[in-house]
């Protein structure tokens, strides 16, 4: 039976054509992170001043920064960056977000009151201004900045598991397998969370292009991922003083950007759909 059901779901996020494009894009950009270096023309690291600005053109697809570098590489090598740091730090998340709203839901009492009224007010800020304020308190550095973001997500995580836990706890199962002498990890981690795994992937989808978002915003404030790594928003911000003359520096790693949030927003409604109940009755 529960074949029956998965095989259903799959065939109804196949016939979502708007998902399809969504895994194909999103497909896209991880091999692109992947084979960055087999798929760039050029180092995006070497300078060549003579070709400073140079347009779109054979020589260079999306034409040449200040500095002279392939502006095509640099996108190419960007998306390593923004597809690392948009699943790392979305797993950093999910895993803190989901312990915290797992064990409140659950247990209740004092624990549930003081952590989610955390979540409530760490949900209060706008992403880019949380993320602003843990960069200051950890510094800089990828893996910091990974940590940073997953951080930002890590409450709405939260809010969702518990949420869905406390509408669990009380369903009759849950109450057989305390009678069977099942303890609360086991409860949680056999019987909850596989429940509230398909909500959490869909979820999870979907803030990963929240995650590409807030990296590129802190890029573009300099609080990113130093230069001359490129990175999309760092792209972006190195352009802004050439945009109307030269729009093409910013312009396409700002479509890279557009590209990446798009197709991780449509899968995550694709997934979403596939696994709505209502699709069944």
């Amino acid at each position: 039976m529960s074949r029956f059901w998965k095989s259903r779901r799959i065939r109804a996020f196949i016939r979502n054509r708007t998902a399809i494009v969504g895994l194909v894009l999103a497909v896209f950009m991880v091999c692109v992170a992947i084979f960055a270096p087999f798929l760039a023309p050029y180092d995006p690291f070497v300078q060549n001043v003579h070709k400073a600005l140079a347009p779109p053109g054979r020589e260079h697809f999306f034409g040449t920064d200040d500095f002279g570098r392939d502006v095509f590489s640099r996108v190419i090598y960007g998306a390593r960056i923004s597809v690392l740091v948009g699943v790392s730090s979305v797993a950093v998340g999910t895993a803190l977000g989901a312990m915290v709203g797992l064990a409140a839901g659950y247990f209740g009492g004092w624990f549930e009151t003081i952590f989610m009224r955390l979540v409530d007010v760490l949900m209060s800020f706008p992403a880019l201004l949380m993320g602003l304020m843990f960069l200051a308190i950890l510094g800089p550095g990828l893996d910091k900045l990974i940590f940073a973001i997953g951080l930002v997500l890590a409450p709405q995580v939260a809010r969702l598991a518990h949420s869905t836990t406390v509408a669990l706890r009380e369903m009759d199962y849950i109450a057989a397998a305390k009678a069977s002498g099942a303890g609360p990890f086991r409860i949680l981690f056999r019987h909850v969370l596989p429940n509230i795994g398909g909500e959490i992937l869909v979820m999870a989808t979907l803030w990963t292009a929240t995650a590409i978002r807030v990296e590129a915003n802190l890029s573009f404030i300099g609080l990113g991922v130093s230069p001359p790594t490129p990175t999309w928003g760092n792209m972006i911000r190195e352009g802004v003083r050439w945009l109307v003359v030269t729009p093409w520096v910013s312009v396409f790693p700002g479509l890279a950007i557009l590209v990446a949030v798009l197709a991780f927003n449509m899968l995550g409604d694709g997934i979403r759909d596939a696994l709505d109940p209502r699709l069944y009755c």
